[in-house]
Parts: structure tokens; sequence; C-alpha cells
């Protein structure tokens, strides 16, 4: 049977950045606050009047494309994973492929919050393994400002714009997606949601006078389970393929908070050079978080590096998922 691997990675982030001393002009906090609670330091904010996720992912994969070289209408599967899709229809994925101009592939959205980039990439690895498709690509973009609420302190400083996309292709070496860990939890609804804007509670004037179409986060609850979910996942994986962390190359959290981020190190005990953080340049960029780095950091990694990536969102949807790299950067 063929497995999965990633054969390339792009990615996308505005040129606006938003830094702790501007946002500090615009809400009652202040660099110091924001560093020593979440250890972010500056995001990205799409600016761009009428551009939403898509406008994200585009551009993310038409990186892709220039990078591998890539003929478009080759791609067979295009899967995005988003909480922040420009329509509640069609799919952010189908806009994604018109405004690169491929008419050829089949596309669709995953909702899996911040955990969504390792589900969509272990549904796209599923189709190559069955044999059902030769090149998917699976993006995440999260336009994240659009659900902010620059009035409150608690969630404001946490999230930025960006999208990521990876190529997965076939292969007989024994490299690629090798294995992946997925629970969800919804005990956490009333603690990480955005209350209005559903089918629940569609919009009215109401609903936007108290605020409700803005991701609301219970902050204690949602570090919590984070922490303790991630760890739990990431132990599982390894158990599960005989692995330490002294066989990891690299270990890369979601980044949704660097104190998060510290305590799933300091519980592997993980060497800073193994520990895969960009988290102060970019804040939370929910499901595109873990593509991001796999794109900034390409450059490091290895054919046949050994990665955990584990990430936790709403729902509560977490896990971890076990790969093998494909390539050695050039």
């Amino acid at each position: 049977m063929f497995k999965a691997k990633i054969t390339g990675v792009a990615s996308y982030t505005p040129d606006d950045i938003l830094n702790n001393e501007e946002l500090a002009q615009m809400v009652d906090t202040s660099d110091e606050w924001i560093t020593t609670r979440v250890g972010i330091k500056e995001r990205r904010i799409l600016k761009q009047e009428g551009a939403g996720s898509s406008e994200l992912g585009a551009r993310a994969l038409q990186s892709l494309i220039d990078k591998t070289g890539i003929d478009p209408t080759e791609i067979e599967l295009i899967i995005c994973a988003t909480s922040n899709p420009d329509y509640r229809f069609p799919s952010t994925a189908s806009i994604i492929a018109e405004k690169v101009g491929i008419k050829t592939t089949y596309a669709y959205d995953i909702q899996a919050a911040c955990a969504g980039f390792i589900v969509a990439l272990r549904a796209g690895a599923m189709y190559i393994q069955a044999g059902v498709h030769k090149k998917v690509v699976v993006i995440a973009a999260e336009k994240m400002s659009s659900m902010v609420n620059y009035k409150d302190r608690n969630t404001c400083p946490l999230f930025g714009d960006a999208a990521a996309c990876v190529l997965l292709e076939p292969t007989e070496e024994n490299i690629g997606v090798m294995d992946a860990v997925f629970h969800t939890d919804g005990i956490g609804l009333p603690h990480l949601v955005m209350t209005a804007g559903g089918s629940v509670r569609p919009a009215s004037h109401a609903t936007i006078d108290k605020n409700e179409h803005y991701v609301y986060q219970d902050g204690r609850f949602v570090f919590k389970h984070a922490v303790a979910d991630m760890i739990e996942s990431s132990d599982e994986i390894m158990k599960r393929n005989n692995l330490t962390i002294d066989d990891i190359d690299y270990l890369i959290p979601h980044q949704a908070n660097l104190r998060i981020i510290e305590a799933i190190a300091e519980r592997f005990n993980v060497p800073e050079e193994k520990l895969i953080v960009n988290i102060q340049h970019y804040g939370n960029t929910s499901a595109a978080s873990i593509p991001l780095c796999l794109d900034e950091f390409e450059h490091k990694f290895k054919k046949g590096d050994k990665l955990i990536l584990t990430a936790f969102g709403a729902g509560f949807t977490w896990g971890a998922l076990y790969l093998v790299w494909g390539y050695d950067a050039q």
C-alpha cells in the first residue's frame, strides 16, 4: 500500500503587521502584559477590503505551485481547513481553486478549529493510501482578524491571519504520514465559541449589539485542557509507534500560546533545538499555524526526519500526527 508523503510546502502571510505597541493604543494592554502571558510580539492582518480566507489560501497555493513546478491541472483534490470561511457556502476551497484558475480538481472544506490542518492532512493522506488520488493539496487558511473583537483585551492580542499548504503524493518508501490520533469532547462548547452567526443564533440586531459575532474564550479552562490533551495525544502517538522523544527530530505544536508550548516541551523534556516555535511573529493563526511552521522551518528538515504535530482547538477537538519528512529542502 502506498503512503502519502509531503513533497512541497508553502505559505502566505499579509504584509501588514500589528505589533503589541500598536495594539496597546487600541485596547487596555501593553507589550509586557501580552509577552508575559502568551509570548506574542506581533501578528499579520489582512486589511485588503473584500478579501477573506480564500485570498490567503490562493496566495499560498500559488506559491506552492511556483515552488514545486507542479502542473495545476494534476491537482486532483484540494482540502481546505478553516474556521473562517469566506461564506457559509460555497466552500472556501472551491473559491481558492477558482482564484488560482484550477478547473480540474475537486475541492471541499474541513472545520476542526485549530486542529484542522492535521485532520485535513490525515484525510488527504487516506485518499492517496487508498489509491484514489495521486496529488492532493491540503490548505489551512484563516483570516482570524475577521472574528476578533479589538475591544476585548483577553482575546485580541492572540490571533493573526495566515495560510499555508502542502502537496501530498504517493510513495512506496516508509516515509510520509505514518499515523494519527484524534479526539473530541463536547465539553468545550461554552468555553471556546462564537455564539452567534450559526443556525442556533442567526445574525440579528440583538446579536450584533451584544458583540456575539466574535470569538469567546475562557482562557484558564482552555489553557488547562490544551496542555493536558496535547501532551496526552502526543504521548499516545509516540507509544503507538514505539517512539521516545529521543527518536523525534522535531515537535511542532499548534502555536496557540507560548506558555502552552513551553508546558508541553517541559513535560517531554524537549531540547530547544527540537521545538518548532514562531508564535512570537504571527500569533495564533488557528489551523494555519502548524503548516506555517513547516514552511518557515522547511530548510531545517531532512528526508527521514521524524516529526510529531499536535494541536488543540474548539469542540474540544485535539490530536497528534506522526510524520516522516519526505525530502531535503533545497
